[in-house]
């Protein structure tokens, strides 16, 4: 994965910043038809598949989109757990690959578990929303930042956005290592 490979290479910091992806959509999802009424969708998964595949990313036969709202409260938390990372690449996988409605707090609960985290913990995390504000805070700067997709890498006022090849993300970051010095 390009951001494991940028880890080892480089003396990098990277923070998960939530980004409101969809979300209008109901706690049941909407399949990529109603998402996207009147498209091709074959052409967009392909664009997809090799997307992901350059990236060293598992990518499934997604057909529903999902209110990912509660995921990322609960990513928000993990972010302040001891291995708390296994709960992003757990959760990319669940919605990307497996195609589980991450809206449901019983299937966040499983993956958090799964994960290594503490599901009792994560379940109260969930229940009082305590995440919540953290989450709307990371909404507002995405949108303050011109932010409009998934990932983009930020620095300053410099960015890449959408999963990108190993090589322009490592020219970004040796961009931005020699403007340190």
């Amino acid at each position: 994965m390009s951001i494991d490979r940028l880890r080892q290479n480089y003396p990098i910091d990277i923070r998960w910043v939530q980004f409101p992806l969809h979300p209008d959509t109901p706690e049941a999802g909407l399949s990529l038809e109603q998402l996207f009424p009147g498209r091709d969708l074959n052409p967009m998964r392909e664009r997809m598949r090799a997307l992901m595949a350059e990236a060293g990313l598992p990518y499934g036969n997604r057909s529903h989109t999902y209110n990912s709202r509660r995921a990322q409260e609960l990513g928000k938390w993990a972010d302040s757990q001891k291995g708390g990372e296994a709960l992003h690449r757990a959760l990319f996988s669940a919605y990307f690959v497996d195609g589980i409605n991450i809206a449901r707090p019983e299937a966040l609960l499983d993956i958090v578990a799964a994960a290594g985290l503490d599901r009792e913990q994560a379940a109260q995390v969930l229940a009082d929303g305590s995440f919540a504000e953290a989450v709307d805070a990371d909404w507002a700067k995405a949108r303050a930042s011109g932010i409009t997709g998934v990932p983009t890498f930020v620095h300053g006022d410099l960015m890449v956005l959408g999963c990108q090849p190993y090589e322009l993300l490592e020219r970004f970051v040796q961009h931005l290592l020699q403007q340190q010095s």
